[in-house]
């Protein structure tokens, strides 16, 4: 039925569609999600938009209830932020299998860690001054990956920050981690894209997600080693050698 129709709208009970689709409060119902939260979806390009009857009538198609909950989901367990969910709805609906997205995600991103931080809770729980925290993120040395929201990781590494201060050092002493990590990351991506440039998505992700836990142990191994081999060779703490 087209939108310009001038039939009577059939009354929708809270848990029928009608053949239209479904109404915001049916919505809400089927996917246990708050009003705000489905707009929000529709607004990032998550949901398709409703089609609108009227200035204040309007139907959303019932596949956004199955894909609602996917987002929450991709959301809630696996800690992806929402352009990543965004690349993986464009992959399913490309016929892709999203659960291979999502585990390469869920291996990168961690799963769900509670509720996130706002920036006042951030820095009560911290011990950082708002001025501390604005120097360390410039410093690329606080990373949340959504801006003003921190997860328990952040918050953990607040903890250590606020120490290093109180131990005199700051965020220009340590910024040496984010340019040298940098760099490490730039050669792991270029060498991610060597091996997968002519594989299709799925197989992609695949080796994308081998490569990453293999990544992600070979740095902590190899930059421990280096770290155990220098003080190991050293014949007291305040020898030079161990600085080069």
């Amino acid at each position: 039925m087209s939108k310009t129709s001038k039939q009577p709208i059939p009354k929708a009970s809270a848990g029928k569609p009608t053949a239209r689709g479904l109404r915001m409060n049916q919505l809400m119902a089927a996917t246990g999600l708050p009003k705000s939260t489905l707009l929000y979806y529709v607004e990032q390009g998550l949901l398709p938009p409703p089609v609108k009857t009227s200035p204040n009538m309007a139907y959303y198609d019932e596949a956004c209830v199955e894909r609602a909950q996917l987002i929450r989901r991709m959301q809630n367990q696996h800690r992806l932020p929402l352009n990543k969910i965004r690349v993986i709805l464009e992959a399913q609906a490309q016929g892709h299998d999203a659960e291979a997205f999502i585990a390469l995600g869920q291996e990168i991103f961690g799963r769900e860690q509670g509720a996130l931080l706002n920036k006042q809770e951030f820095l009560r729980q911290s011990g950082l001054s708002r001025k501390a925290l604005e120097a360390f993120q410039d410093a690329g040395l606080l990373l949340p990956l959504e801006p003003g929201r921190f997860d328990q990781q952040d918050l953990a590494m607040g903890r250590l920050l606020a120490g290093a201060l109180s131990r005199g050092v700051g965020p220009q002493d340590l910024s040496f981690y984010h340019r040298l990590g940098a760099k490490i990351v730039d050669e792991e991506m270029a060498l991610r894209s060597r091996i997968t440039k002519d594989l299709p998505p799925a197989a992609d992700a695949e080796v994308t997600l081998a490569l990453t836990k293999s990544a992600r142990a070979t740095r902590n191994y190899v930059i421990d080693r280096l770290f155990q081999h220098r003080v190991a060779g050293a014949r007291h703490l305040k020898d030079e050698e161990m600085l080069s």
